[in-house]
């Protein structure tokens, strides 16, 4: 298995605590382990006895610590140290983690610790000076090898690593590079893209859903974009009142809002009856569009929590395209090709996208990997690029009948939703 650690080792000695732990309390550790650096109790969700918000001292680059550090947010729940405990690998900020009524499904479907990691460079996890070329898949796999093994000795029980979406991305990359960590790993509509623009997302567009429904979307997205002259000033407006700016055009602004609806519309679960008909007011249709394909993700204010992610999916992580074809004779732009690197990257970089990352990811599942539960919705738009898991009876995959990106153990069907409580709780208490 040597393969898929190469240029991951890193020599943890150097910041981890050989404190003993005996009779310590949770605080009493997390003080004493030097490469965390700021501990504060906050109030939590009562299931837990203790809520924490620690701060690790990562390294920027792991394969030359000279290049510095920044301090990663982490915000650690105790249930019982003994207990088996849910390890969240965040694809992004881990804002939410902070609410004293936060607890992930499975800590209360495990009785489990709840450890949750912010993602390197978003949120408070961001270092002072930004290098993009350090925010690496093999990094944020290295920045969890290190958050494990540092809490490891004091949480004794099992461990699970779990995400959602680019979060579920994130804790198959984990696997993948140190499969040891954890005992079993869930992963929530997680993606796994072979390119910037992917390809396989366009096609499952055209077949997902009812033909009724396809048929509604695309006269709504017509419907707009007839109405451009009058549809424009209500996106002007829109704009204004949120103080957004983009770099597009408003005549373009209103294109990519236009063809990122489908994505949109499906990936939320949205439903059929919610779309206007031809007869609607201007209003009426640009308050729905804009209630579903959010105007702000393509303006700088509002992508601005998202642009370490937009590095991402352009170098190594992937992402999706547009079909423009049944739209062409009323979009403004000529082409949408190569547009994450066009107006969506940070400013002043050049990424150039490298297949590998997905390519080894891809290969550990298909191969090695064991105890890995894939959850996906049918109608979500991600599963088009849904990771493929090789058949060992420690794997499962799961695709919800009619499922969104909101689908979880909870909201699948109970007869498959018991299976799967059943083989995860078996597993961790093995």
């Amino acid at each position: 298995m040597t393969k898929f650690f190469r240029s991951a080792t890193v020599i943890f000695s150097l910041f981890l605590s050989a404190s003993p732990i005996h009779a310590q309390g949770l605080a009493k550790f997390l003080k004493a382990q030097k490469s965390i650096q700021f501990v504060e109790e906050i109030p939590g969700h009562s299931f837990f006895q203790h809520n924490y918000i620690i701060r690790v001292r990562q390294p920027l680059n792991y394969k030359d610590t000279l290049d510095g550090f920044f301090l990663q947010r982490v915000f650690v729940a105790e249930k019982h140290k003994s207990s088996p405990t849910v390890f969240i690998t965040e694809g992004y900020a881990a804002d939410y983690a902070k609410r004293p009524g936060y607890q992930n499904e499975l800590s209360e479907l495990l009785q489990a610790n709840q450890i949750c990691v912010e993602h390197r460079y978003f949120g408070e996890s961001s270092p002072d000076s930004v290098v993009w070329k350090h925010l690496t898949v093999e990094n944020a796999a290295n920045d969890h090898h290190r958050i494990v093994q540092l809490l490891k000795p004091y949480f004794e029980g099992k461990w699970l690593n779990t995400g959602i979406s680019k979060g579920g991305q994130t804790a198959l990359a984990h696997r993948c590079f140190f499969p040891n960590d954890v005992d079993l790993t869930v992963a929530y509509v997680a993606p796994l893209n072979f390119g910037v623009e992917d390809g396989r997302h366009e096609p499952f567009l055209e077949k997902v859903g009812s033909d009724s429904c396809r048929s509604a979307i695309l006269r709504f997205q017509r419907e707009v974009l007839k109405r451009r002259d009058e549809i424009k000033p209500l996106l002007q407006n829109y704009c204004k009142t949120k103080a957004c700016h983009s770099k597009l055009p408003y005549d373009q602004l209103l294109d990519f809002v236009v063809l990122e609806y489908p994505f949109a519309f499906w990936q939320w679960g949205h439903a059929p009856g919610e779309i206007p008909n031809s007869k609607a007011t201007n209003e009426a249709l640009f308050q729905h569009l804009s209630s579903v394909s959010k105007p702000d993700y393509f303006t700088i204010e509002g992508a601005k929590p998202y642009v370490p992610f937009f590095y991402q999916a352009a170098h190594e992580l992937g992402y999706y395209g547009y079909d423009t074809s049944t739209l062409k004779s009323l979009l403004s732009v000529q082409t949408t090709k190569n547009y994450l690197n066009q107006f969506m990257t940070p400013e002043n970089t050049k990424v150039a996208y490298r297949p590998e990352t997905s390519q080894m990811v891809d290969e550990f599942l298909r191969t090695e990997a064991r105890n890995i539960i894939l959850i996906y919705g049918e109608n979500d738009p991600w599963t088009a690029s849904a990771a493929t898991i090789n058949s060992h009876p420690s794997n499962i995959k799961i695709v919800a009948p009619a499922g969104s990106h909101f689908t979880r153990v909870k909201t699948l069907p109970p007869e498959v939703n018991e299976s799967i409580i059943r083989q995860i709780q078996v597993e961790m208490k093995k």
